[in-house]
């Protein structure tokens, strides 16, 4: 089955989903983000749930062995918070932190929320153990053709992924964490391919996902003098989820065309 990462004794070992398309030397973001959600979530206290993951992507995490340094900055009644970071050679390489919260009853009263509709292909047409993902541009149609959507349109993507490591279910805050780094794909690609890199990634979670599919509408992206910030709602097939937000880093030299270099 495929997945992000194999164990092999005491260590998790990249398949080629965790390569950065970027630099083959290093992981990527969505790998690198899954791992850090995977971390967090085990200082998750019963009946609470993860309401937000922020992961700084300073520095590169090379294809190596790491170890994760952790800590509970507040454990509440009510929230509780906590830091890790992933270490290679005694260097911190990337941090994140999350924040987990007690769910409860909504105050009385209506608020304005947007009422636009969140596409999903047809059902069933992607595997519980993960499947190619399905990219639309605009008004186009689903499709799985990374050549078809690369374009000035609007994108959204429908996924479902594959463990993070083998021989281990995925779990929902992973599947999210592992999603908000694609937003920087999802509203960076354009005509020419993606040209940023993510600084960091940010998720904010009003609840966990249901299933195994995971949509990602790019909402906003706004650039100036080579910094973009990307937006994007995530949702499943209920409705909405929560939103992610990227900053990045233009990277033109080495500008990915993923019509022939697709992440797949």
């Amino acid at each position: 089955m495929v997945s992000f990462f194999d164990s092999q004794g005491d260590q998790l070992v990249a398949e080629k989903l965790a390569i950065s398309p970027w630099a083959p030397a290093n992981l990527s973001g969505t790998g690198v983000c899954g791992l850090l959600a995977r971390e967090l979530e085990g200082y998750c206290p019963d009946g609470f749930v993860p309401a937000r993951l922020t992961a700084d992507l300073y520095q590169p995490v090379l294809n190596a062995p790491f170890e994760m340094r952790s800590t509970v900055v507040r454990r509440g009644s009510r929230i509780t918070v906590a830091d890790t970071a992933l270490v290679q050679d005694g260097q911190d390489r990337v941090r994140a932190s999350a924040i987990f919260l007690t769910p409860g009853a909504e105050p009385p009263g209506e608020v304005w929320s947007p009422s636009e509709e969140l596409p999903g292909p047809p059902e069933g047409c992607m595997s519980p153990q993960g499947s190619p993902p399905l990219f639309k541009s605009g008004d186009r149609d689903w499709t799985s053709d990374f050549g078809a959507n690369q374009n000035a349109d609007r994108k959204i993507t429908w996924q479902s992924l594959p463990p993070l490591i083998a021989g281990e279910p995925i779990t929902q805050f992973q599947r999210a964490a592992i999603m908000g780094d694609a937003t920087n794909h999802l509203c960076h690609w354009g005509t020419e391919g993606a040209g940023y890199i993510n600084a960091d990634v940010t998720v904010n979670l009003s609840r966990l996902p249901i299933g195994y599919e995971l949509g990602l509408r790019a909402d906003n992206t706004i650039a100036s003098a080579g910094i973009s910030i990307g937006a994007a709602t995530l949702y499943d097939r209920t409705g909405p989820v929560g939103t992610c937000v990227v900053t990045t880093l233009s990277n033109a030299r080495r500008q990915i065309d993923f019509s022939t270099n697709p992440l797949a």
